[in-house]
């Protein structure tokens, strides 16, 4: 078993940065490929971006492309998302995902394939 904790939502204001994390407790000697994912009010669960176990491998959703980066450190068993010019759009609960799937695995980007899930962690981008 893993448990996530995700940190670092706020109130920010359009075009300011945030940075999240996701801080890994348990059975941290698995590899595991984490993701990050939302889900904007009113709506479904949108992937956000993915990284492999050893940080070599990243895939992001179109909506955050060259605006939001992942990284990781496995020595403190933390995961980040780097957030700058947040959009008004970028405003949901923001959740970390972990599965032992290989990040080439199938669903790397379908929340379905995680099988650890932290509670959320509220960004709200104000106009």
């Amino acid at each position: 078993q893993v448990q996530m904790v995700e940190s670092g939502g706020g109130l920010v204001q359009a075009g300011g940065s945030l940075r999240l994390s996701c801080a890994a407790s348990g059975r941290t000697s698995t590899t595991y490929t984490v993701g990050w994912f939302r889900q904007p009010p009113g709506k479904g669960r949108e992937f956000v971006a993915a990284i492999s176990w050893g940080g070599s491998s990243i895939y992001y959703g179109d909506s955050v492309k060259g605006r939001f980066t992942i990284s990781r450190d496995n020595a403190k068993n933390t995961v980040y998302l780097q957030m700058n010019s947040l959009k008004p759009e970028d405003t949901a609960v923001y959740y970390c995902a972990a599965r032992q799937a290989g990040f080439y695995s199938s669903g790397v980007d379908v929340g379905g394939s995680y099988h650890y899930w932290g509670q959320g962690t509220q960004v709200t981008v104000s106009t």
